[in-house]
């Protein structure tokens, strides 16, 4: 496929508009990436989860440009379909518009996003008008902001009580005032984001938000169960990968040191004529290990 064929914003809008739902989900390489879009995601964010999903850091604080770059050229070169946004990373925008525009232009630039994602409003809503000034797409993401938890001093839920629920609402309408074509919803009430959903004119992605939401996403390695330990309550695992994968290597490890694999079927051969000028030439080399099962010794 082509750029061309990729979905584009107004058939996005127009989904959420007829009441069909939006499949989102984060992808990270371009495997990940090709096999969602086979399966039909409607958008592939790669997210600054990869933080802790791919590159091995406690949060996603220390993810860099380079790193998200790198992941969403890969992301990019394997997607058909599926609308791609780049997640921003904590560093990128934050100081300011010129380097939140900079670092904006680099994704769709150098690797290829459709559209890029930040957190929160407040002053990231300059930070967005800059990107959008320059044409670039531009989802929101309010509710939990896992680049800003630490502030709240937990990941916890947010909007449960009626203050805290008011000010996701109005984040939520200043990020439609300012152009996002779309806004995330993180771990609020159900049916605090089913009046966000009602309010806007732009889709809701839910992730812990109901089933309200115009659409929903997961992080890639939570639903296809390859995350250890604690995972958040609005986490459904429609697989677990992380018990086939490891029933796989351990019986890898097992045959490989049973000598049970490689067998016939995953070896080459050579001619016979072939095989006997080779060992012809390397007469008198033979016979250093008794393991081999060729030698004539």
């Amino acid at each position: 496929m082509t750029d061309t064929d990729r979905l584009t914003l107004p058939e996005l809008a127009a989904m959420a508009s007829q009441g069909r739902r939006i499949a989102m989900v984060t992808a990270y390489d371009a495997t990940s990436a090709r096999l969602a879009d086979t399966a039909g995601l409607d958008i592939v964010l790669v997210g600054d989860s990869a933080g802790t999903t791919m590159l091995g850091y406690e949060s996603t604080l220390p993810v860099s440009m380079d790193e998200m770059l790198l992941l969403t050229r890969s992301v990019t070169r394997a997607v058909g379909r599926a609308f791609v946004v780049a997640d921003m990373p904590f560093g990128a925008y934050q100081p300011g518009e010129d380097e939140a525009l900079r670092n904006a232009i680099r994704f769709v630039k150098d690797a290829g996003a459709d559209a890029v994602k930040l957190e929160g409003a407040g002053r990231t809503l300059t930070r967005i008008s800059a990107i959008l000034d320059a044409g670039i797409p531009v989802m929101g993401h309010v509710g939990l902001t896992p680049q800003s938890a630490s502030l709240a001093g937990s990941y916890k839920a947010r909007g449960r009580t009626a203050a805290d629920a008011r000010r996701i609402f109005d984040e939520a309408l200043a990020l439609e005032r300012t152009g996002c074509f779309a806004v995330v919803l993180e771990a609020i009430p159900a049916q605090v984001a089913a009046h966000i959903t009602e309010a806007l004119k732009i889709p809701t992605i839910g992730i812990g938000a109901g089933a309200w939401c115009d659409g929903q996403v997961l992080v890639w390695h939570d639903l296809l169960g390859l995350t250890s330990g604690h995972v958040a309550r609005f986490v459904k695992r429609y697989a677990d990968l992380n018990t086939t994968i490891l029933d796989a290597l351990r019986l890898y490890v097992s045959e490989v040191k049973g000598a049970a694999f490689p067998d016939d079927s995953h070896t080459y051969g050579i001619p016979d004529e072939e095989l006997a000028r080779f060992e012809a030439q390397i007469a008198g080399t033979l016979g250093r290990k008794s393991t081999n099962p060729f030698s004539k010794s």
